[in-house]
């Protein structure tokens, strides 16, 4: 398993209703293994199997849920 963490800044996170919903869609990914979000920061910070699943998969999810990334940056863990 190589683990990778992503960031991502997003544009129009706020209510926790949304906040709630784009953690639940995250965490059903398969690969995902932890989401952190911070509505203040606008930020999502996403723990993942980059054997199971990609950044860009995980991007493209956020983006069907209707949230704009204006950044992203990663970090791969050698374990």
């Amino acid at each position: 398993m190589a683990k990778e963490s992503a960031y991502f800044k997003v544009a129009n996170l706020n209510g926790r209703h949304g906040v709630k919903q784009l953690k639940r869609e995250l965490d059903a990914i398969k690969g995902v293994i932890s989401v952190s979000v911070s509505p203040d920061n606008q930020r999502v910070a996403v723990d993942f199997d980059d054997t199971g699943v990609s950044r860009g998969r995980i991007e493209e999810s956020l983006g069907k849920m209707g949230f704009q990334v204006t950044a992203e940056t990663s970090e791969k863990h050698i374990m």
